[in-house]
Order: structure tokens, then sequence, then C-alpha cells
């Protein structure tokens, strides 16, 4: 549930497996057609006319395609220290178009709209980029990858983005929840949680076939977050769209994980209530200090660091970091008496145990994962998830998404939690996880499907996309806030169960010590998880490490480290004092 996704790729070695293995360009003009070859330019102006009758959905149309000349890729917002690197789109076409247009029944019109950039030069290949947040915004198609990586487009790609079914210029109402108000629609509900994926694929296809005379040669799709959970969905409902998927951080537990940001919403608030408090947006934000997150690094560092072999503010060995470990070194950091600048309360240790723990019923049944103690817990995008910043500019996202998310979507029937971040939070504070946590299965005669039904994607059954010879990789970081990589890795297990131990032959997690959801924290989180794909899918190369680097936000710029794939983790070769490069780690059991 990110704002912006967050697409993980890094890749000079895609450009060069791309430019070997892409064969022989199309000719300028489109093959389907007869007589003289045409301009590149009026092929485009062109295609809105020729794809009529040609739409696997006959409803379908294109509302404009535009020609544009090479020039500066649009910078995207992004927080200081985490922009990406200026890029030259190529010469292209630019299309949009809508599809099953409808009014739902709550009264409001509907349209999923899609967005499909295709270059002049084109490597023969399609790449779907991923959603965010809660969607509703039709994406840039342009497919940015992280660190130095030229964007999908610039590298030739296909690009496609979408909407998911609504529109946050004009199905967002204040009185329903704002963004999410399209969950008082099943099919938009359904849209958002998948149904959408499927239908904007085959019509962008289409358009690809067209206009270029030919199937794209491989099709993947990259997302993070929200677009991690489409790239699961795809998996699992509709697997033979796609040969590669990069589903990072993945959603694919979202209800579930709705209900946790409620729990810790609760867990926090006890310490401005421990404090004499009215709980409010700002007294949440004020439950820790940067230098009370501080404490909770050093205490998880003093107490896991050197498991993995090194000392280096880095917890790498992550699973073996238990409670039995961290807490007697929170414990030394809790103060004796008064609360003060230089130790934890008693509150506030409390609220982070709740957390680590898990959401669960009176009756102790867990109703989503707990988080495990790393060293993120201290950075500034953990705390902007779980109570937002201390100055109070940025509410905490948990209240401010999550609560509208859980009421709206993910919640039969829907509610409405109220206008305004203090009626969102008062939603959170009174949610009673005994007699609402079951609504995210629930159905009714309005909605048959449950918000577990239409946006959980959590199968481990992935018989028929290994049948087909697809390829996964799932980066996650072991701090994300919002989406626990203990679900993850026990999703990867029940899978790999179902095969025999066979998973690895076709999807592989890797997590990221330190990182936070989708990239950020003391962490080495600029990598190229793309680029392995790629290797993987083309090349038949399965990625065992993925080289990472730290960026300017994390404690140690320039650093780099092996991510492994799950269960293997980074050990020192031996011999190794510094440990700043990645040669200097070898992959090995935990």
């Amino acid at each position: 549930m990110v704002m912006r996704a967050t697409l993980l790729a890094g890749s000079a070695m895609v450009g060069a497996l791309l430019s070997t293995a892409s064969g022989d360009r199309p000719p300028p003009g489109n093959a389907a057609a007869d007589g003289p070859a045409r301009t590149f330019e009026a092929r485009c102006a062109a295609i809105g006319s020729e794809m009529k009758g040609a739409w696997p959905v006959p409803a379908t149309r294109i509302v404009a395609s535009v020609y544009r000349v090479a020039g500066p890729a649009p910078t995207p917002p992004g927080p200081p220290g985490m922009a990406m690197p200026p890029a030259t789109l190529p010469v292209h076409c630019e299309v949009t178009g809508t599809m099953h247009e409808r009014t739902g029944i709550d009264g409001q019109h509907y349209a999923i709209r899609f967005h499909l950039r295709l270059p002049e030069n084109w490597n023969h290949r399609f790449f779907f980029q991923g959603g965010g947040g809660t969607n509703g915004d039709l994406g840039d198609a342009i497919g940015r990858l992280t660190g130095d990586a030229a964007p999908a487009l610039t590298q030739g790609f296909a690009v496609l983005s979408q909407d998911s079914g609504h529109d946050n210029a004009t199905n967002a109402l204040p009185d329903r929840g704002g963004a999410t108000a399209f969950g008082f629609d099943p099919q938009a509900r359904a849209d958002f949680g998948g149904a959408s994926l499927a239908p904007v694929t085959r019509a962008a296809k289409a358009v690809v076939g067209k206009f270029y005379g030919a199937a794209p040669r491989y099709s993947y799709f990259v997302g993070c977050s929200k677009g991690g959970q489409e790239g699961m969905a795809l998996a699992q409902r509709y697997p033979e769209l796609y040969d590669g998927i990069v589903a990072a951080a993945p959603g694919f537990s979202l209800p579930r994980a709705a209900l946790a940001e409620a729990w810790d919403t609760q867990s926090f608030a006890q310490v401005a209530r421990a404090k004499g408090e009215r709980v409010t947006p700002a007294s949440l934000a004020a439950t820790f200090s940067d230098s009370d997150l501080g404490l909770v690094r050093k205490a998880v560092l003093e107490a896991c660091d050197a498991d993995d072999g090194l000392k280096d503010g880095i917890v790498g060995n992550f699973r073996q970091c238990t409670s039995a470990k961290v807490l007697p070194a929170l414990a030394r950091s809790t103060c004796t008496g008064e609360k003060q600048d230089s130790c934890l309360s008693r509150a506030q240790v409390g609220a982070l145990v709740r957390v680590h723990d898990g959401v669960a019923t009176t009756a102790g049944k867990p109703l989503y994962a707990g988080f495990p103690w790393d060293a993120g817990w201290s950075d500034m995008g953990w705390r902007i998830w779980k109570i937002g910043l201390a100055d109070g500019h940025v509410p905490a996202i948990n209240v401010m998404m999550g609560a509208p998310a859980l009421a709206t979507i993910f919640t039969v029937p829907p509610k409405v939690p109220g206008v305004g971040l203090e009626s969102m939070l008062a939603y959170h504070l009174g949610f009673d996880f005994d007699r609402d946590g079951g609504a995210i299965y629930a159905t009714s005669k309005i909605y048959p499907r449950s918000g577990w039904q239409d946006v959980g994607a959590r199968s481990p059954d992935l018989a028929a996309f290994r049948k087909r010879g697809g390829r996964m990789v799932v980066p996650q970081g072991v701090s994300d806030p919002v989406f626990s990589i203990n679900d993850t890795i026990a999703w990867w297990n029940e899978v790999n169960s179902k095969v025999d131990g066979t998973a690895s032959q076709f999807v592989r997690v890797f997590p990221v010590s330190g990182m936070g959801h989708c990239a950020g924290g003391p962490a080495t989180d600029r990598f190229d998880s793309f680029g392995a794909l790629v290797q993987w899918v083309e090349q038949g190369k399965a990625p065992d490490r993925i080289e990472a680097s730290s960026g300017p936000m994390s404690p140690w710029h320039g650093r780099t480290r092996p991510l492994c794939r799950y269960p293997l983790i980074a050990r020192p070769k031996p011999g190794t004092v510094g440990g700043e490069r990645a040669e200097s780690f070898v992959c090995a059991r935990g």
C-alpha cells in the first residue's frame, strides 16, 4: 500500500542482454499494412482507427494516440535523497484507452483506463508497470527502475500502466472514505483486487500486435506493494499472460495487513495514554521521538548484529533475532523511573512487543503475521507508516490510508470511516478484532465476494505458472512496516511444501535487511531484481544472489552486499574485517 509504486531494478546488464537477444528489429512500417511503409508518426495517428473491430473486448476504445519525440522524462515526486536520476525517453507513440465503462451500484461512473507507450525501436518485449496504494491513477507507463537503470521504455519495452477500474479524479468522495470510496461498488472492488489485470493486458497486447505486426516475445510484470499484489494475482489467476514477474513487497495479504495497521495504531495509542494524553494524530506521532527509535535500533543491533558473523549495522540473520535476544537489550534501555531522553518507557517497549508479536484475537488467534525485529525500525519511512513524522507534517499512513481502506474496500458491508484524519483515527481506535476482524471474509447478497476473495492473492498454488515456465523474483525489506516479510516467507514455505521442496526452481524470495517498504532504511536497498529476472527467463540463469548497494540515505553510502535468496543469508568470508564490499560475502545457510 504505497502511494507511489517503487520498481526494483538497475540494469546495464538488461540492456546488454536485450541487445543480443532481441534479434532483428521490426520494419519501420506496420508489417500488417499493405502498400508502402508509413512513417512511425503516421502509424501512431492511425492506430485508433485500425484497432476498431480488433479488440478482445469489443467496447474497448482508444481515447488518444500521440506521437512523442525523444526528450526528458518527467520527474516523479519523491522524498529528498531518493529522487530518481534524470532519464531520456525515446521516440514513441503514447496511447490512452478505456474499457468496461459502466455505472456502478453506487451511482458513480467507472471504467478501466489504460496507458501504453510504444517505442519506435521496440525490443520485442512487453512490460506491465504495477500500481500502488489504492490505485485510481493512470500511471505514467514509463517503467521506471531504481538506481542508474534506464526506464523500461528507454530500453525498448512497450510499457503499460492502468488505474485498475476507478479514477481518483472523479470517484473519490470525501464523505465515503475519499480515494477508497470505490469500495462501495462490488465490481470496482474486484477490478482493484485483480480483475482488471487480464483485460488491460490483452487489450494492450492487441495494440502491440497491430502496431508492430508481431506479438511480444517476452512479457514481464514489475510492481511493488499493491503492484506486488498484482504480480501475485497474475501468477495465480492468469498464469498464461507473463513470462516473468517481480512481485516486490507483495501486498498479497492486504486485508489482513489492514487489520495489523489498526492493531499497531492501538498499540502506539497506549503509549500516548500512558503519558496522560488524548490520542490524536499529533500525540500518536509523539509516542516515539527519533532518538527513542535510535535506542530501539541500538538494542536490536546489540542483540543480533553479530549473528551473521560480522558486526556491521545489518541484522543479516534476522530469522535468529528473537524476542528472547532483543528484550534483555531493550530492558537495559528502559527507564527505571521517569521517562528520559536516554531511555525508553515501559509503555514504549510494550508497544514494540505488540507490533512484533502481531495482531490477534483475545483468545490468541493470529490474524496476520507479526513483524521481525530489525535495525530499520528507527528509519523515517518506518515511523511515517506506523505513527507519522514527529513534526506532524506527515500523519501515520496506517491511519490516513489504512483505516479507510479497511472500512470501505476490505469489509463487507463497507462502512464510512468518517471524514478527516481524526475520524479515521477514531475508527482504528474503536476497531474490535474479535467482533470486526471477520468482516474481511464476509459476503452478502450485494457483495457476493469478500474483501479477502477480491484482494487477497496469497495462494501457494502456482502449478499453472510453473508449468508454463513462469519465473518470479520477490524482494522485500525486513523492516517493511506494512507487509510483514514473515508472511511472505511463510507463503514461500507453503509453496515449497506443495512442490516437494523445488519452489526455488521458479520463485525466489530475497529479504533485504534494514530496508523499509519498497526502498529506504539502513540497508543496501539499490539492486537489480528486474535484470536478474530477465536473465532467469531468457537465459535460464537462476539468481542465487543479487548485488545491492546502499544509497545516500543509509549510514554507509557506497557499501555493497549480496542479497541472498531465502533461506540463505550473506556471511562474511573468513578473514573479512571491514566487510564493505559484496565480494567479501558468500550466501550460506543461516
